[in-house]
Protein backbone atom coordinates (compact mmCIF):
# COMPACT_ATOMS: atom_id res chain seq x y z
CA UNK A 1 0.00 0.00 0.00
CA UNK A 2 1.69 3.33 -1.20
CA UNK A 3 1.00 6.50 1.06
CA UNK A 4 2.64 9.75 -0.78
CA UNK A 5 2.65 13.21 0.85
CA UNK A 6 0.88 15.95 -1.10
CA UNK A 7 -0.91 19.07 -0.43
CA UNK A 8 -3.26 16.10 1.31
CA UNK A 9 -2.63 15.58 5.13
CA UNK A 10 -0.64 11.82 5.53
CA UNK A 11 -3.60 9.44 7.25
CA UNK A 12 -2.82 8.88 10.33
CA UNK A 13 -4.54 5.73 11.17
CA UNK A 14 -2.77 4.35 8.04
CA UNK A 15 0.72 5.73 9.44
CA UNK A 16 0.43 4.36 12.65
CA UNK A 17 -0.30 1.21 11.02
CA UNK A 18 3.08 1.44 9.06
CA UNK A 19 4.98 2.66 12.15
CA UNK A 20 3.38 -0.44 13.89
CA UNK A 21 4.93 -3.00 11.37
CA UNK A 22 8.41 -2.08 13.49
CA UNK A 23 8.64 -5.19 15.97
CA UNK A 24 8.85 -3.39 19.31
CA UNK A 25 9.79 -4.45 22.59
CA UNK A 26 7.08 -3.67 25.17
CA UNK A 27 8.21 -1.12 28.36
CA UNK A 28 6.41 0.33 31.43
CA UNK A 29 8.34 4.04 32.26
CA UNK A 30 7.64 5.27 35.45
CA UNK A 31 8.31 8.07 37.77
CA UNK A 32 7.30 9.88 40.97
CA UNK A 33 4.69 12.90 40.86
CA UNK A 34 5.60 15.85 42.51
CA UNK A 35 3.86 14.67 45.50
CA UNK A 36 5.74 11.34 46.19
CA UNK A 37 3.06 8.89 44.09
CA UNK A 38 4.63 6.26 41.30
CA UNK A 39 2.87 6.67 38.37
CA UNK A 40 3.89 4.77 35.46
CA UNK A 41 2.65 3.91 31.75
CA UNK A 42 3.37 1.10 28.72
CA UNK A 43 5.62 2.56 25.90
CA UNK A 44 6.82 0.93 23.10
CA UNK A 45 8.80 4.37 21.67
CA UNK A 46 11.70 3.43 23.50
CA UNK A 47 15.57 3.33 21.57
CA UNK A 48 19.38 3.22 23.27
CA UNK A 49 20.74 6.54 22.70
CA UNK A 50 24.50 6.28 23.80
CA UNK A 51 27.38 4.40 25.93
CA UNK A 52 29.25 7.80 26.73
CA UNK A 53 27.91 9.18 27.77
CA UNK A 54 25.07 6.27 28.99
CA UNK A 55 22.31 7.97 27.35
CA UNK A 56 18.08 6.52 26.60
CA UNK A 57 15.04 7.84 25.11
CA UNK A 58 11.47 7.21 25.60
CA UNK A 59 8.54 9.38 24.32
CA UNK A 60 5.34 10.39 26.40
CA UNK A 61 2.43 11.62 24.77
CA UNK A 62 1.20 14.65 25.98
CA UNK A 63 -2.53 13.14 26.28
CA UNK A 64 -1.01 10.55 28.83
CA UNK A 65 -2.56 10.81 32.30
CA UNK A 66 1.06 10.70 33.15
CA UNK A 67 2.43 13.19 31.15
CA UNK A 68 2.65 15.88 34.10
CA UNK A 69 4.43 13.55 36.48
CA UNK A 70 6.61 12.98 33.28
CA UNK A 71 7.45 16.66 32.39
CA UNK A 72 7.90 17.56 35.88
CA UNK A 73 10.02 14.97 37.22
CA UNK A 74 14.09 15.19 37.27
CA UNK A 75 14.15 11.27 37.20
CA UNK A 76 12.85 8.16 35.77
CA UNK A 77 12.74 4.32 35.03
CA UNK A 78 12.39 2.69 31.97
CA UNK A 79 11.25 -1.40 32.79
CA UNK A 80 11.26 -3.86 29.66
CA UNK A 81 8.71 -6.67 30.19
CA UNK A 82 9.47 -10.64 29.34
CA UNK A 83 7.04 -12.61 27.75
CA UNK A 84 5.04 -13.45 30.69
CA UNK A 85 4.21 -9.97 31.43
CA UNK A 86 1.28 -9.35 28.87
CA UNK A 87 -1.04 -8.48 31.93
CA UNK A 88 1.56 -5.70 33.40
CA UNK A 89 1.75 -4.33 29.91
CA UNK A 90 -2.41 -3.94 29.86
CA UNK A 91 -2.50 -2.80 33.38
CA UNK A 92 -0.32 -0.04 32.78
CA UNK A 93 -1.85 0.91 29.33
CA UNK A 94 -5.10 1.11 31.10
CA UNK A 95 -6.30 4.58 33.69
CA UNK A 96 -6.87 2.29 36.59
CA UNK A 97 -5.61 3.91 39.62
CA UNK A 98 -3.65 1.37 41.48
CA UNK A 99 -1.44 0.13 38.63
CA UNK A 100 1.55 -0.44 41.53
CA UNK A 101 -0.55 -2.43 43.89
CA UNK A 102 -0.07 -5.51 42.35
CA UNK A 103 3.30 -5.36 40.82
CA UNK A 104 6.78 -5.46 42.86
CA UNK A 105 8.85 -2.86 43.00
CA UNK A 106 11.40 -0.36 44.69
CA UNK A 107 13.93 2.30 44.69
CA UNK A 108 17.35 1.79 43.52
CA UNK A 109 18.78 5.10 42.82
CA UNK A 110 17.03 8.15 41.85
CA UNK A 111 13.65 7.07 43.94
CA UNK A 112 11.88 6.26 40.31
CA UNK A 113 10.11 2.68 40.68
CA UNK A 114 11.74 0.01 39.41
CA UNK A 115 9.30 -3.02 38.34
CA UNK A 116 11.68 -5.61 39.96
CA UNK A 117 10.25 -8.53 38.15
CA UNK A 118 10.92 -6.95 34.83
CA UNK A 119 13.02 -8.20 31.86
CA UNK A 120 15.91 -5.05 32.63
CA UNK A 121 15.74 -1.93 34.29
CA UNK A 122 17.46 1.22 32.97
CA UNK A 123 17.02 4.15 36.24
CA UNK A 124 17.61 7.14 34.74
CA UNK A 125 17.90 11.27 35.46
CA UNK A 126 16.58 13.43 32.71
CA UNK A 127 19.30 14.59 30.59
CA UNK A 128 16.91 16.65 27.82
CA UNK A 129 13.66 16.99 27.35
CA UNK A 130 12.37 17.92 23.48
CA UNK A 131 8.98 18.70 22.16
CA UNK A 132 7.95 16.98 19.41
CA UNK A 133 4.37 17.21 17.94
CA UNK A 134 1.92 15.16 20.32
CA UNK A 135 4.59 13.78 22.57
CA UNK A 136 7.88 14.61 23.91
CA UNK A 137 10.89 12.77 24.06
CA UNK A 138 12.36 12.22 27.12
CA UNK A 139 16.65 11.93 26.94
CA UNK A 140 18.13 9.99 29.92
CA UNK A 141 21.16 9.09 31.70
CA UNK A 142 21.63 5.72 32.72
CA UNK A 143 22.62 5.83 36.60
CA UNK A 144 21.95 2.13 37.11
CA UNK A 145 20.53 -0.51 35.38
CA UNK A 146 20.02 -4.42 35.41
CA UNK A 147 18.67 -7.46 33.64
CA UNK A 148 17.76 -11.07 33.26
CA UNK A 149 17.86 -14.08 31.16
CA UNK A 150 13.92 -14.14 30.59
CA UNK A 151 12.49 -13.76 26.73
CA UNK A 152 11.51 -10.93 26.01
CA UNK A 153 7.99 -9.92 25.50
CA UNK A 154 7.33 -8.19 21.40
CA UNK A 155 4.73 -6.00 20.04
CA UNK A 156 3.89 -5.84 15.91
CA UNK A 157 1.11 -4.46 14.29
CA UNK A 158 -1.15 -3.77 17.47
CA UNK A 159 -0.53 -7.19 18.83
CA UNK A 160 1.65 -9.03 21.11
CA UNK A 161 4.67 -10.78 19.50
CA UNK A 162 6.96 -14.10 20.30
CA UNK A 163 10.33 -13.64 20.29
CA UNK A 164 12.10 -16.61 19.75
CA UNK A 165 15.67 -18.11 21.15
CA UNK A 166 16.78 -14.54 22.83
CA UNK A 167 19.40 -15.76 24.67
CA UNK A 168 22.79 -16.50 22.56
CA UNK A 169 24.93 -18.53 23.65
CA UNK A 170 27.51 -17.44 26.60
CA UNK A 171 25.28 -14.40 26.75
CA UNK A 172 25.33 -13.59 30.63
CA UNK A 173 23.19 -10.93 32.41
CA UNK A 174 24.86 -7.86 33.33
CA UNK A 175 25.83 -7.43 36.94
CA UNK A 176 27.35 -3.42 37.31
CA UNK A 177 27.72 -2.37 40.53
CA UNK A 178 26.70 1.19 41.85
CA UNK A 179 29.80 3.59 43.63
CA UNK A 180 28.87 5.21 46.55
CA UNK A 181 30.67 7.55 48.67
CA UNK A 182 30.47 8.54 52.14
CA UNK A 183 32.20 11.93 52.17
CA UNK A 184 32.81 13.92 55.31
CA UNK A 185 33.72 16.80 56.25
CA UNK A 186 33.97 18.25 59.62
CA UNK A 187 31.44 17.30 61.58
CA UNK A 188 29.19 16.50 58.45
CA UNK A 189 28.29 14.00 55.83
CA UNK A 190 27.70 14.90 52.11
CA UNK A 191 24.41 13.36 50.43
CA UNK A 192 22.74 14.09 47.44
CA UNK A 193 19.75 15.18 46.42
CA UNK A 194 17.24 12.25 44.51
CA UNK A 195 15.00 14.97 43.00
CA UNK A 196 12.26 13.30 44.23
CA UNK A 197 12.36 15.17 48.45
CA UNK A 198 15.44 12.32 49.09
CA UNK A 199 18.60 11.98 49.82
CA UNK A 200 20.79 9.21 48.35
CA UNK A 201 25.32 8.92 49.26
CA UNK A 202 27.24 10.54 45.75
CA UNK A 203 28.13 8.05 43.41
CA UNK A 204 30.48 7.84 40.62
CA UNK A 205 32.17 5.18 38.09
CA UNK A 206 35.41 4.75 39.34
CA UNK A 207 35.94 2.70 42.17
CA UNK A 208 39.29 3.78 43.52
CA UNK A 209 39.97 7.29 43.03
CA UNK A 210 42.52 10.09 43.24
CA UNK A 211 42.45 13.50 44.44
CA UNK A 212 39.62 14.42 42.33
CA UNK A 213 36.52 12.31 42.15
CA UNK A 214 33.99 13.05 39.01
CA UNK A 215 30.13 12.12 39.97
CA UNK A 216 27.77 10.59 37.83
CA UNK A 217 25.78 14.12 37.54
CA UNK A 218 29.50 15.61 35.64
CA UNK A 219 30.37 17.17 39.16
CA UNK A 220 33.96 16.99 40.21
CA UNK A 221 34.69 17.15 44.36
CA UNK A 222 38.51 17.40 45.46
CA UNK A 223 39.28 14.22 47.92
CA UNK A 224 42.14 13.05 49.79
CA UNK A 225 43.31 10.05 48.38
CA UNK A 226 44.85 8.67 51.05
CA UNK A 227 41.99 8.46 53.29
CA UNK A 228 39.65 6.75 51.04
CA UNK A 229 38.83 3.24 51.68
CA UNK A 230 36.37 0.52 51.23
CA UNK A 231 33.61 0.81 53.71
CA UNK A 232 30.71 -1.55 52.61
CA UNK A 233 29.78 -4.17 49.87
CA UNK A 234 26.29 -5.20 49.42
CA UNK A 235 23.20 -6.22 47.34
CA UNK A 236 19.49 -4.67 47.22
CA UNK A 237 16.92 -7.77 47.35
CA UNK A 238 15.27 -8.61 44.70
CA UNK A 239 17.59 -6.14 42.37
CA UNK A 240 21.08 -5.94 40.36
CA UNK A 241 23.14 -4.16 41.12
CA UNK A 242 25.02 -4.11 44.04
CA UNK A 243 26.38 -1.10 46.16
CA UNK A 244 30.01 -0.84 46.67
CA UNK A 245 30.53 2.18 48.95
CA UNK A 246 33.61 3.79 49.98
CA UNK A 247 34.70 6.27 52.78
CA UNK A 248 36.63 9.53 52.02
CA UNK A 249 37.17 13.12 53.17
CA UNK A 250 36.49 16.17 51.19
CA UNK A 251 39.92 18.04 50.79
CA UNK A 252 40.72 21.66 52.32
CA UNK A 253 40.28 23.03 48.65
CA UNK A 254 36.93 21.71 48.36
CA UNK A 255 35.10 24.01 50.80
CA UNK A 256 31.64 22.57 51.76
CA UNK A 257 30.29 26.50 51.51
CA UNK A 258 30.81 26.04 47.55
CA UNK A 259 29.41 22.98 46.59
CA UNK A 260 27.28 22.29 43.37
CA UNK A 261 23.76 22.23 43.30
CA UNK A 262 21.86 19.12 44.72
CA UNK A 263 24.77 18.50 47.30
CA UNK A 264 24.29 19.03 50.98
CA UNK A 265 26.45 18.11 54.06
CA UNK A 266 24.65 16.83 57.27
CA UNK A 267 25.89 16.80 60.37
CA UNK A 268 26.46 13.05 61.39
CA UNK A 269 24.21 13.81 64.42
CA UNK A 270 21.27 15.33 62.50
CA UNK A 271 21.54 12.90 59.01
CA UNK A 272 17.81 12.88 57.27
CA UNK A 273 17.32 8.99 57.98
CA UNK A 274 13.63 9.30 57.49
CA UNK A 275 14.28 10.52 53.69
CA UNK A 276 16.89 7.99 52.56
CA UNK A 277 15.08 5.81 50.38
CA UNK A 278 16.58 2.58 50.89
CA UNK A 279 16.95 0.13 53.81
CA UNK A 280 20.74 -0.51 52.99
CA UNK A 281 21.52 2.81 52.76
CA UNK A 282 19.90 3.95 55.86
CA UNK A 283 21.95 1.07 57.48
CA UNK A 284 25.28 1.98 56.02
CA UNK A 285 24.90 5.96 57.45
CA UNK A 286 23.82 4.46 60.64
CA UNK A 287 27.06 2.14 61.02
CA UNK A 288 29.37 4.88 59.59
CA UNK A 289 27.80 7.50 62.38
CA UNK A 290 28.33 4.41 65.22
CA UNK A 291 32.11 3.72 64.12
CA UNK A 292 32.61 7.36 63.87
CA UNK A 293 32.10 8.18 67.30
CA UNK A 294 33.87 5.27 68.15
CA UNK A 295 37.04 6.27 66.05
CA UNK A 296 36.93 2.48 64.71
CA UNK A 297 35.82 1.84 61.44
CA UNK A 298 35.02 -2.01 59.81
CA UNK A 299 34.60 -2.99 56.40
CA UNK A 300 30.86 -4.83 55.77
CA UNK A 301 30.78 -7.47 53.21
CA UNK A 302 26.99 -9.10 52.48
CA UNK A 303 25.80 -12.61 53.19
CA UNK A 304 23.02 -14.84 53.06
CA UNK A 305 22.96 -14.13 57.28
CA UNK A 306 22.98 -10.60 57.62
CA UNK A 307 26.90 -10.40 56.55
CA UNK A 308 30.16 -10.24 58.40
CA UNK A 309 31.99 -6.87 59.39
CA UNK A 310 35.71 -6.74 59.71
CA UNK A 311 36.60 -4.05 62.28
CA UNK A 312 39.99 -2.18 61.03
CA UNK A 313 41.67 -1.04 64.55
CA UNK A 314 44.65 2.12 64.56
CA UNK A 315 45.05 5.01 62.29
CA UNK A 316 46.22 4.64 58.55
CA UNK A 317 49.32 5.18 57.45
CA UNK A 318 51.69 4.63 54.54
CA UNK A 319 52.66 0.71 53.74
CA UNK A 320 56.13 1.30 54.37
CA UNK A 321 55.89 3.25 57.16
CA UNK A 322 54.21 -0.15 58.17
CA UNK A 323 55.96 -2.71 60.70
CA UNK A 324 58.98 -4.67 59.07
CA UNK A 325 59.05 -7.94 58.79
Amino acid sequence: MLNIATDTAIDPIALRRAFGTFVTGVTVITTRDAEGNPRGMTANSFTSVSLDPPLLLVCVGKAASSFDAFSNSGSFAVNLLHEGQIDISAMFASKSPDKFQSVNHDRIHTGAPILTDSLTWFDCTVHNRVDAGDHVILIGQVLAFGTSPSAPLGFCRGRYASVKDPLPVDWLASHGMIIGYVIEAEDGILLRSDRNGGWVLPTAKQRKTDSRLMLDDGDALSLLPENTFLYSVFDVADSDPGYLIYRARLAADGAADALPAGLQFFRISDLPYDLIPTRELRAVLRRYARERQEKRFGIYMDSGDGGRVAMIDGEAHAWMQGPQG
